[in-house]
C-alpha cells in the first residue's frame, strides 16, 4: 500500500511515539509510507520511511502525494486531508490518539472533524464509546504498544535505603497537559512526603520541555523533586527502572503509554482512572487505581511504600500482563484494518 501520513510534529509524546512506531514498522513490512509536515516542524524520533516538508507553515492538499490510503490524526490535518482525498489522492482515514473536543481549545473545530470521515481508528474501547455516542461512528481499536527496549533491568533487586516514587510532568505552556492534572500530581506528591518522608521523588520530563518552560522550571525548584531529563529510551528506560512506584495523575487519555511501559519495567503503578488505561490496569491486580474525585492517589502511594509484597505482587503483575502489548502486534491490527477498509471502499476514494 502507498500511504501518507500528515503530521504536524513528530516531537517527544505518546501520539507522536505511536505514529513513529507504526510509519517505521509498515515501512519495514514492505509498505510505501510518505510523512509530510510543516516547514520548519520538529522531528525527535528516528524515521525509517522519506518525510517531505510543506513550503510554508501549513499544509495544503497540493502537498499530498497520490496513493492508496490518508491516515490524518490531529483534528486539524483532517480538512486538508479530506480535501487530497477528495482530489483522488487516496481513501481519507483518521487513527484518533485523543477526543480533543472535550479538554483541548477550539471544541467546535475538533467537534466538526469527526463528521467528516467513517473511516476511525482509535486506541481504547473507552474512546471508541465516546465517539460513537457522539457521532454514530464505531471506530476500529488499534492499541498502544511498548518499545521492545523497555525492560526489567532488576535494579530493585539490590539493597536499597529509601523507596523512589516517579512521574511525568509535561510543560503546561500552550493548553495541552491541563488533563494531566499536573498540579494534583504536585499536591499528592506533597503529600506522599509529608506521610513518609523517607522517600525520594523523581520527575521525568522531556528536555526540550523542561529547558523552555519557565513554569516548569519553577514548580520543580528548591530540591523537594530530584528532576529527570531523558534524552533517548535507554534514559527512559532506565529512570523507569530507578524508581519503585510510578505515579499518574492524568484524568483524560486514550492509551496513557507512560504507565504501561512503567509496568514493563518491573515498578509499581499508582494511577487515577483516565479511560484509556483500563485496557491495561486492574485496580488490586496490577495497579492501584483510584477515581479523581476520591483524591486518594496519595494515599494508594502510601500504601505500596509501606506494603512491600503488595508493591512486589503487584508489579509482577503488571510486568507479566503488559508482554500482551507490543508495536508489532498493533502494526498488524493496524494493517489488517487498512486493508479492511481498502476492500470495503473499493477504488472509490
Amino acid at each position: 500500500m502507498r500511504l501518507t501520513f500528515p503530521v504536524l510534529t513528530l516531537s517527544k509524546g505518546g501520539a507522536q511515539r505511536m505514529l513513529a512506531e507504526l510509519t517505521n514498522r509498515l515501512t519495514e513490512i514492505g509498505h510505501e509510507v510518505i510523512v509530510i509536515m510543516p516547514g520548519g516542524s520538529p522531528v525527535e524520533y528516528e524515521m525509517k520511511c522519506p518525510i517531505i516538508f510543506s513550503s510554508t507553515n501549513e499544509l495544503s492538499e497540493y502537498d499530498f502525494p497520490y496513493g492508496d490510503i490518508i491516515i490524518s490524526n490531529y483534528h486539524t490535518t483532517v480538512p486538508v486531508a479530506q480535501r487530497a482525498s477528495e482530489q483522488g489522492k487516496g481513501i481519507h482515514i483518521r487513527l484518533a490518539f485523543c477526543y480533543e473536543p472535550t479538554f483541548l481549545p477550539d471544541n467546535n473545530q475538533s467537534f466538526a472533524s469527526y463528521n467528516v470521515t467513517r473511516n476511525l481508528f482509535v486506541l481504547s474501547r473507552w474512546q471508541q464509546e465516546i465517539v460513537r455516542m457522539n457521532h454514530g461512528i464505531k471506530g476500529r481499536i488499534v492499541p498502544i504498544g511498548v518499545n521492545p527496549d523497555f525492560s526489567n533491568m532488576h535494579l530493585r533487586d539490590g539493597p536499597r535505603l529509601n523507596p523512589i516514587i516517579s512521574a511525568i510532568m509535561r510543560k503546561p505552556e500552550g493548553g495541552f497537559s491541563d488533563h494531566r492534572e499536573q498540579d494534583y500530581l504536585l499536591q499528592q506528591l506533597d503529600r506522599v512526603k509529608e506521610l513518609n518522608p523517607e522517600v525520594e521523588i523523581y520527575i521525568l520530563t522531556p528536555p526540550q520541555e523542561y529547558a523552555e518552560s519557565g513554569i516548569l522550571q519553577t514548580l520543580l525548584a528548591g530540591g523537594r523533586y530530584q528532576v529527570r531529563t531523558p534524552a533517548n529510551d535507554t534514559e527512559l528506560c532506565y529512570h523507569y527502572n530507578e524508581c519503585d512506584i510510578f505515579v499518574s495523575s492524568s484524568t483524560y487519555d486514550t492509551g496513557s503509554l507512560p504507565g504501561l511501559e512503567a509496568m514493563r519495567c518491573g515498578a509499581a503503578l499508582a494511577t487515577v482512572y483516565a479511560g484509556g488505561n483500563l485496557e491495561y490496569c486492574v485496580h488490586g491486580h496490577n495497579c492501584l487505581m483510584s477515581y479523581r474525585y476520591e483524591n486518594r492517589l496519595a494515599e494508594d502511594v502510601s500504601m505500596l511504600i509501606r506494603d512491600k509484597d503488595l508493591r512486589r505482587r503487584l508489579a509482577d503483575k503488571g510486568e507479566q500482563d503488559s508482554q500482551r502489548f507490543s508495536w508489532e502486534r498493533s502494526t498488524q491490527i493496524f494493517q489488517t484494518e487498512l486493508f479492511e477498509v481498502m476492500s470495503r471502499q473499493g477504488g472509490v476514494r
